[in-house]
């Protein structure tokens, strides 16, 4: 992301998210940029820009966190999985 403005950085990753419906960390990881800066970039430096997508983002983001902790069950599941498979 070298070489483009904070802006226009801004507008990425929100339409990334928008499109792919993924969480800060996500889009951190494909972007390659610290999930901090996704997040800062997203729901603040946005509205700056364009105030329609900071909006639209924010619904993502808001369906993501009421979502966490169903995600959060399903990785603990899955990393003690196969102690139940020993028994």
């Amino acid at each position: 992301m070298k070489g483009i403005s904070i802006e226009e950085r801004s507008v990425k990753l929100a339409q990334y998210i928008i499109e792919s419906k993924d969480t800060v960390r996500g889009a951190a990881k494909k972007f390659g940029i610290s999930k901090s800066t996704v997040h800062k970039d997203v729901s603040e430096r946005l509205k700056k820009v364009n105030m329609n997508l900071a909006k639209q983002v924010r619904v993502i983001l808001d369906e993501n966190k009421a979502e966490r902790h169903i995600r959060g069950g399903m990785a603990t599941k899955a990393k003690y999985s196969h102690m139940n498979k020993s028994k």
